[in-house]
Formats: C-alpha cells, sequence, structure tokens
C-alpha cells in the first residue's frame, strides 16, 4: 500500500459523509474544496518525506560505495550472492531442514529489495559528481 493510497483511506470518509449529508450548495462546495486542499497537502508532504527517505537510502549506499574498506564497499553484494544462493539451492532441491516456503520467499523479497538498493546506489554514484558539479556553480 502506498502513501496516495493510505491518505486517500483517510479522507474518503469524510468527503463521503459530507456528499451524503449536506445538502447541495455554495457550502458544500466550500467544504470540499477544503477537504480536497488538505489531502493535496498531506499528499504533498507524504512524498516530501518518501523523498528524503530514498536520499537518505542512496547517500547510506554511497557512503558505502565509497569506503575504505574492501568489506565496507561489497557487504551488500556479497549478501546478494549468499542469499541468491541459498533461494537456487532450495530450488534445485538442496535446502536447509525445516525451511519453510514463506521463508524462501522472504529471502527473494531480500534479494528483490537489495537489487533495487544497489540499482539505486550505482544510479546516484554515477550522478551524484554532476549533480554536486551543477550545485557548485
Amino acid at each position: 500500500m502506498n502513501w496516495l493510497d493510505i491518505i486517500g483511506g483517510i479522507f474518503k470518509p469524510v468527503v463521503d459523509l459530507i456528499e451524503h449529508t449536506m445538502p447541495s450548495g455554495a457550502d458544500k462546495i466550500q467544504l470540499q474544496q477544503k477537504i480536497l486542499e488538505a489531502q493535496a497537502a498531506a499528499a504533498q508532504q507524504a512524498m516530501e518525506y518518501e523523498r528524503q527517505l530514498m536520499d537518505a537510502q542512496s547517500k547510506v549506499i554511497l557512503a558505502e560505495a565509497q569506503g575504505s574498506s574492501w568489506l565496507q564497499r561489497n557487504w551488500r553484494p556479497l549478501m546478494m550472492v549468499f542469499f541468491a544462493s541459498l533461494v537456487g539451492a532450495r530450488w534445485l532441491g538442496y535446502s536447509a531442514p525445516g525451511m519453510s516456503e514463506a521463508e524462501v520467499m522472504e529471502l527473494w523479497g531480500i534479494i528483490k529489495l537489495g537489487l533495487g538498493g544497489y540499482v539505486i546506489g550505482r544510479s546516484v554514484e554515477k550522478v551524484a559528481p554532476t549533480v554536486v558539479d551543477a550545485m557548485k556553480k
């Protein structure tokens, strides 16, 4: 579920209440307009929060990628190889006793998340110098 769905779910009961209880007229339209403005403001704040969160995550990945030690730069790729190996071993019929399908799906989710973070991190790593140079001008 994304932020816009959550915000829409919060405001929907209020919108429905106004729609079904208030008679038509200028007051109803004005109230609906204010609710739409509040919903838009909440959505804008949620999007700003999401942007800040992604910015912070990309800074962490960029700092790791530019780190001084080999382990700092490579722990994420190593973990992804490890998790992918676990999933691959399961598909080939080799797995730890008692490893459930839900655990395998959780590992697959971690791999997807890690690959997404890696792609974002690599993109930021390539684009960041250009952005920093542009900001200095």
